[in-house]
């Protein structure tokens, strides 16, 4: 399961014109489902978005979670996350989960997320969506479940392997 997290001012998602979830402050989370994630991947992604410390506190520092500043999480189905551009130019979404899957595991991190305290609105599940986002920052970040050694460490960018033991 991939996510990127962006920390928002506002965030809100439209389906035909009309909004479906809209937050003021908070993260926007857009949400890819890969083939054999389970519910274990989506359960720790829902905790490390609600505690990542990427909010300001007093003295401006990013030390602050999600539970911690307040806000709501918007977070929007996303198949493309789960793409691969390796070869040629048109993607490949062998990697993403099938959707009645995805759709899911897409309801079990929000109902986690949900229920660690944070109010969430969502997009609607495989449609066109216009995806409105006011990062604050801009703060980004990439979340995975499964780890992705870097290529000095024995695997290819974007190659899922096991992680190697410590020396």
């Amino acid at each position: 399961m991939k996510i990127v997290l962006q920390r928002v001012k506002e965030a809100r998602v439209e389906v035909e014109g009309k909004v479906v979830g809209r937050i003021g402050k908070g993260i926007c989370l857009l949400v890819g489902v890969e083939k054999g994630d389970t519910e274990e991947d989506a359960l720790f992604l829902a905790r490390k978005a609600v505690e990542l410390r990427i909010f300001p506190d007093a003295e401006g520092k990013m030390n602050l979670s999600l539970a911690d500043a307040g806000g709501g999480a918007l977070a929007v189905s996303q198949f493309t996350l789960a793409g691969s551009v390796r070869k040629g130019r048109r993607p490949s979404f062998d990697a993403a989960e099938e959707p009645g899957r995805a759709a899911e595991l897409f309801g079990r991190f929000t109902g986690a997320v949900e229920a660690l305290g944070v109010t969430v609105a969502t997009g609607v599940f495989q449609a066109v969506m216009d995806v409105h986002i006011v990062n604050d920052g801009p703060a980004t970040f990439i979340l995975e479940s499964r780890p992705r050694p870097h290529p000095s460490r024995g695997g290819a960018p974007g190659e899922n392997h096991p992680p190697n033991p410590r020396p």
